[in-house]
């Protein structure tokens, strides 16, 4: 049976002509768990008066999406880590010839001596790149944990995952990529967030562009070596037109030979080591013909022409469009919200603040089915939010919760990034108790069902309430709450 569904927004309320009535509440419980990371102590009452306005509201914040911390750039991180992994290199050459002079002169050790006591062994600080990346973490998730309504940092998380590096390559500068590349741009224009993102060194390395050159280039000639795709390809097939959307290998090709000299300047250089430079040397010349567009020999405005153009194709509209509805709406947005985000993204010129606003305001965005089910990092974000365990748990233990259940922080499996899809997390939902017991168990004292109310109000069903309120033990309730259906949709 098909029926007729049709809108009508008033203050605070949104009715459904089908005979559901969703009240202003629970507009506000669903934009603070489908925008943000759910609700922070009375927000639901807060903003039930208005809840696009308090959404729209987070994003003309001066300076949202900032973060203000005292941490080291993605460069001076770069550099750190290399002269710790050049000491320690020093630090086991030299082990290993005390060891070999030890043997040859055949001289006891001091361990060995009689009565000689072990002294205890103090627990071992994290090593340098470790440390680096849980500062960074720990700032995120505070972030996230703190802030008033989250949208902001939700599309912080939503670009950063569509513009991914794996700090499995570039260790230090996973965290302050985000920051530097990310950050500045997520609430204005798409362009300049591209230029950003394909120009930091953090991507030039973990696209190995770093290890690209023209054939013809000096560099390419002298040392007989030749280009590297993989940025070309991935900023076309991922980042901007996405696929089967016309482009050819003859345009990943000429866009690759155009990125050449795209670089930055080695870690171990001690002043500007891990900077991003154009190397004229490493750069084919000539123009280059890019989706039907020719670029004239410009060095490196040759590649920001390119990209540029690309900011502003339609297909970038539309898979910016559908990757946005699909992130926050469902698996399989609207075609009709797609379309609406598409226009926006296309009339504004790749405004991506305007681009927020079409989302929230559009009546597809609110519908009262969830279909979202929460990815690992979002869940674990929401549950740190609602508990305030962000305060009592080691950051390490974050990461390993989030690692545990599949999406390890700043690791992607591919240049992808992490999957969007129910599909790819809905069979980890239950490893999600053991990390929910953890930590319900460094909640200060809270009353579960008070917490019920705060973080799901309207949206919790009866059955849920009843589950909490039958639990044996708080840690145990508070668990079982995190552990809803309501609670793990968005």
């Amino acid at each position: 049976m098909l029926i007729f569904e049709r809108r009508v927004r008033s203050r605070g309320e949104f009715m459904i002509l089908t005979g559901k009535a969703v009240s202003g509440k629970e507009a506000a419980a669903l934009a603070l768990h489908r925008f943000g990371f759910g609700p922070l102590g009375d927000q639901i009452n807060a903003i039930a008066a208005d809840p696009r306005g308090a959404l729209a509201a987070d994003i003309d914040r001066p300076a949202a999406g900032e973060l203000k911390v005292d941490l080291p750039s993605s460069a001076e991180a770069a550099r750190a880590v290399f002269d710790f992994q050049a000491e320690r290199r020093a630090q086991q050459i030299l082990a290993q010839r005390g060891q070999k002079e030890e043997q040859a002169n055949d001289a006891p050790r001091m361990s060995d001596a009689p009565g000689a006591a072990a002294a205890p062994e103090k627990p071992a600080a994290p090593p340098l790149p470790q440390q680096l990346l849980f500062n960074e973490a720990k700032a995120r998730f505070d972030a996230a944990a703190k802030a008033e309504i989250g949208f902001v940092e939700r599309l912080v998380w939503f670009w950063s995952n569509h513009f991914c590096v794996s700090a499995d390559k570039i260790v230090g500068m996973a965290g302050p990529y985000e920051r530097e590349a990310i950050r500045p741009h997520v609430l204005g224009r798409f362009a300049d967030l591209l230029r950003a993102v394909e120009s930091h060194p953090a991507m030039l390395f973990y696209l190995d562009n770093v290890e690209s050159m023209g054939p013809n280039s000096v560099a390419g000639i002298n040392r007989d070596k030749g280009l590297n795709e993989n940025l070309a390809r991935e900023t076309l097939e991922l980042h901007t037109l996405g696929v089967r959307s016309g482009y050819t290998q003859a345009d990943v090709t000429s866009f690759a030979k155009v990125l050449t000299g795209w670089t930055w300047i080695p870690p171990g250089e001690p002043i500007h080591g891990g900077e991003f430079v154009f190397n004229a040397r490493l750069h084919e010349p000539g123009a280059q013909t890019v989706l039907g567009g020719i670029y004239p020999q410009a060095g490196v405005d040759q590649g920001r022409a390119v990209l540029a153009d690309l900011a502003r194709h339609p297909a970038t509209a539309q898979h910016i469009a559908r990757q946005l509805a699909a992130h926050f709406i469902a698996d399989e947005p609207p075609p009709a919200l797609v379309g609406k985000l598409a226009k926006s993204f296309n009339d504004s010129g790749g405004d991506l603040k305007e681009l927020a606003k079409t989302l929230i305001a559009a009546d597809e965005s609110w519908t009262p089915r969830r279909q979202k089910l929460k990815a690992p990092a979002q869940w674990v974000a929401a549950v740190l939010r609602l508990t305030g365990a962000q305060a009592t748990a080691p950051i390490g233990l974050v990461m390993n919760a989030q690692a545990t259940l599949g999406e390890p922080l700043w690791r992607p499996p591919a240049p992808n990034g992490f999957s969007d899809t129910e599909a790819a997390w809905i069979d980890g939902v239950p490893k999600r108790l053991d990390i929910a017991n953890i930590f319900a168990g460094r909640v200060p004292a809270a009353d579960p069902l008070a917490l019920l109310e705060s973080s799901l109000g309207p949206l919790a069903s009866p059955s849920s309430r009843a589950t909490v309120a039958r639990a044996e033990t708080r840690r145990q309730a508070l668990a079982l709450l995190v552990m809803t259906p309501e609670f793990l949709r968005s």
